[in-house]
């Protein structure tokens, strides 16, 4: 009897336990030791899984095609970020031959041979790039710069002996161009010193005695110069000092080297493809029947045949130019998206592209220009989502504050999600940029998920819209760019499918700017915002961004040096009204960016944190100017949904 009663005890004393232990702790996402959170809650560990297929997709774009082999280096992911991949035939196997923890932004095949190519990364998203050597026989890896510099736009010489490219070696602000061979990285030297940051090799003369360089000043003004390739001496090709600013976007000798076909907005409000006569620098348009942008050309090999890309509206549109009869040839009809990374093979015939659509991510294709022969060479994974379901964009339209049309992208969710629909306004960079019809990857989430609209407008200031648009905002018109977002929260009230009173504003760079001043502009109309890398302050940005861009941004924004000026910036900088933002805002930041230093969101964070503002902030120490790392991109992508979660949706 006392065994059974001793028993009795034992049993009831074990429930009594384990009814009192704490239940145990949801699980949660654990973030890399390499991020840094504050004022962000848990985020369940189950959104991993939730969102998964939306996070698993990948992207391909054509780095060059091999000399001699039909077979190409493309980029793309299989770890963290894109690196250097072989493919040998359309639809073949991605061999990756680069495994780097950092991204690689471009490659170049030795022009003659193909054993080696040459290929540029940075470190940590620092924009400090590097030019290494690859050697395919053997794999090996030599770096051909410094190791300290920012050094770009490289390029080989048509013999294959010689490597062109800018570096701000010298005094780490002006870019001065160097020359070397890269089967000999001693032989490196500068050709030429010069002044700025914005020069560029665009392209050798036939013979190699000349180069192409391109004087970039901003968005608006840009010139062409001839380099002597011994000597450094320098011509400049096209007009420079009129009434009118004008901008050249690309350029390439003729087959001759007699000529030069570049685009130019020069006498026109688009860009155009024209033909400069190098002997008497004339300018003959060769697409003046087009009024878009032409945004993209290359010349075949044999010189026979121009391709250019067309930006009509968002989309592009594939040309073929004959050289000799200077008429258009029939293109093949292409998938329909965004067309970049056009090259020829040195065939004549096949022409590689990259396509990005709302259906698909971008993947790389050829062209055969005489048969018309369209061959997919990638087929990127989307994480087992059917694309074929995803929404197609609907290009929409809108009045502005003082009368202008306005336009963008309004992504819908599925018709299963009724009644009228949250949104989320998501404001592109540049501020030169342009909002297109591209695929969504992660951003598909919010619309099949979580049934919220995403809108992608293209506000004054974006590309593609011809001279005058895009300067509309320069200078002391920068407010004006703020009431057109402004204009759309009034044109998203009279939309009867989306839901004007649950409105979140994002962007990144200048779009993180504006998703301040909107946050401050309009505060009682938006229900919380998402900064990515955006400037606070346009007086400290310039004063604190890298030495090599801050001529470059004064154009655009404004010489912070001037008094008036100054005043000016200051008054309508969103730090200087923080007091006006009282819905939550999430703020995300790379510790290396060199275009936005990371004060700028931390003198927000910090200032709104006083202010009582529900703020979240997300560093992460080993990225730039935005998120290139899948884990880093994957981490924020949990904490925006969170953020969406609590205050757009509830």
């Amino acid at each position: 009897m006392k065994h059974h009663v001793r028993l009795l005890a034992i049993v009831f004393l074990s429930i009594l336990v384990f009814a009192q232990a704490p239940a145990p702790a949801p699980q949660v996402i654990k973030p890399g030791e390499n991020l840094v959170l504050e004022g962000i809650p848990p985020i369940p560990a189950d959104l991993a899984t939730t969102t998964l297929r939306y996070t698993e997709y990948r992207t391909a774009t054509v780095l060059d095609w091999h000399p001699r082999e039909r077979q190409m280096l493309i980029a793309t992911r299989f770890a963290d970020v894109p690196q250097v991949h072989l493919v040998k035939f359309p639809g073949g196997d991605r061999t990756q031959l680069t495994f780097f923890p950092d991204r690689i932004n471009a490659a170049e095949y030795q022009p003659t041979r193909g054993e080696s190519f040459i290929f540029s990364k940075d470190v940590g998203g620092g924009e400090w790039y590097q030019f290494y050597r690859y050697d395919l026989a053997s794999g090996d890896i030599t770096l051909l710069t410094d190791g300290k510099s920012r050094n770009v736009g490289g390029l080989w010489s048509h013999a294959g002996d010689r490597f062109a490219y800018s570096s701000t070696r010298r005094n780490g602000k002006d870019l001065d161009i160097y020359v070397m061979n890269p089967a000999d990285p001693h032989t490196d030297h500068m050709l030429a010193q010069l002044e700025g940051g914005g020069w560029e090799v665009l392209d050798w003369a036939p013979d190699d005695k000349r180069m192409l360089v391109m004087e970039f000043l901003s968005a608006e003004e840009s010139y062409l110069w001839l380099f002597d390739s011994s000597s450094g001496d320098k011509t400049l090709l096209t007009p420079k000092g009129g009434p009118e600013k004008i901008s050249y976007t690309f350029a390439q000798f003729s087959k001759d080297g007699k000529g030069v076909y570049a685009g130019t907005n020069k006498d026109s409000e688009f860009h155009r493809l024209v033909y400069v006569d190098l002997a008497n620098k004339q300018h003959t348009v060769l697409s003046g029947n087009i009024n878009w942008d032409v945004e993209d050309f290359a010349l075949s090999e044999d010189g026979k045949t121009l391709a250019f890309v067309t930006n009509e509206d968002g989309r592009s549109v594939l040309h073929l130019f004959d050289t000799a009869t200077r008429r258009e040839r029939p293109a093949p009809a292409l998938p329909v998206g965004v067309i970049a990374g056009i090259r020829w093979h040195k065939n004549n015939r096949d022409l590689a592209v990259d396509i990005n659509s709302a259906r698909s991510p971008s993947d790389v294709y050829s062209v055969d220009a005489q048969t018309g022969k369209v061959e997919r060479w990638t087929f990127s994974e989307t994480g087992g989502l059917n694309t074929s379901v995803l929404p197609e964009p609907e290009l929409v339209h809108w009045k502005t504050f003082d009368g202008r049309t306005l336009s963008g992208f309004l992504y819908r969710p599925p018709a299963k999600f009724t009644g009228k629909r949250p949104v989320i306004v998501n404001i592109h960079g540049g501020p030169e940029a342009q909002a297109r019809p591209v695929f969504l990857g992660r951003n598909n989430y919010y619309l099949n998920e979580l049934g919220i609209a995403v809108l992608f407008p293209n506000v004054r200031g974006s590309n593609g819209y011809g001279k005058t648009f895009l300067s509309l905002d320069n200078g002391f018109r920068r407010e004006d760019t703020y009431k057109d977002i402004g204009s759309l929260l009034d044109w998203i009230k009279t939309r009867p499918d989306l839901n004007g009173d649950r409105i979140m504003i994002t962007g990144g760079s200048y779009g993180g700017h504006m998703t301040l001043a909107v946050s401050t502009y309009y505060a009682d109309r938006i229900r919380c915002s998402v900064d990515v890398v955006g400037m606070s302050n346009l007086v400290t940005f310039l004063e604190h961004t890298e030495a090599y861009r801050r001529d470059l941004r004064r154009v655009e924004y404004g010489d912070e040096r001037d008094p008036k000026m100054r005043q000016f910036l200051e008054r309508i900088a969103p730090m200087n009204n923080v007091q006006k933002i009282t819905k939550p805002l999430f703020i995300v930041q790379g510790k290396n960016d060199p275009r936005v230093p990371m004060t700028e969101s931390q003198q927000m964070a910090n200032t709104l944190k006083e202010h009582h503002v529900p703020v979240w902030y997300l560093l992460a120490n080993d990225e730039g100017h935005g998120f290139a790392k899948k884990k880093n991109q994957d981490f924020q992508f949990y904490a925006t949904v969170e953020f969406i979660r609590q205050y757009l949706l509830e």
